[in-house]
């Protein structure tokens, strides 16, 4: 732990160091985006979200269908159990294990589509976002822009935040505006 912390003093003051060099021969610029909220905000993340509510509300719906099913077996099972055979509650005892085992495999198979949709969603959008900074730095000449993650930035002051111009540019690049 020790190494890590003087491995990062060390990187620090050497890049404080550049920094003070390069406010010496031109003004530093340093703006500061929160990504998170430029892809909840912009109009692509939006869209995305809606359509992952929209998947989610459906695949909800099937499994509360199977849920339904599984526990109305079950709850046959437990009222025919006095009166019905060994063999033939043996035989609804395993279809109720394989309709269990089939409900937790959608489950799963739901969770993992959804994590994977919404991957491929927010990967687009985070690209788009980071090429609108890109275009944002270049043309209004940022040194330095920081990402207002959690942990990251812990104190900056407003007018370094850029990220309403970060979703304006996105917006704009995305309908074809300008």
């Amino acid at each position: 732990m020790k190494r890590v912390l003087a491995a990062v003093s060390i990187v620090l003051c050497i890049t404080a160091g550049m920094v003070s060099k390069a406010t010496a021969a031109e003004g530093l610029k340093i703006g500061i985006v929160d990504l998170f909220r430029a892809l909840n905000e912009s109009d692509a993340g939006k869209k995305a979200k809606t359509d992952l509510e929209a998947m989610i509300k459906s695949k909800q719906t099937a499994i509360d269908e199977k849920g339904k099913k599984l526990e109305a077996l079950k709850g046959d099972l437990e009222k025919q159990a006095a009166i019905i055979s060994a063999e033939a509650r043996k035989a609804k005892e395993e279809e109720l294990e394989r309709l269990a085992r089939d409900f937790q495999r959608i489950v799963a198979d739901s969770q993992a589509e959804v994590k994977k949709k919404e991957g491929e969603l927010t990967g687009g959008i985070i690209k788009d976002l980071r090429d609108a900074i890109n275009k944002i730095a270049q043309e209004e000449g940022y040194s330095l822009i920081l990402e207002r993650a959690e942990g990251l930035v812990l104190y900056a002051v407003k007018p370094l935040d850029i990220t309403d111009k970060v979703i304006k540019k996105h917006d704009e690049a995305k309908t074809g505006k300008k």
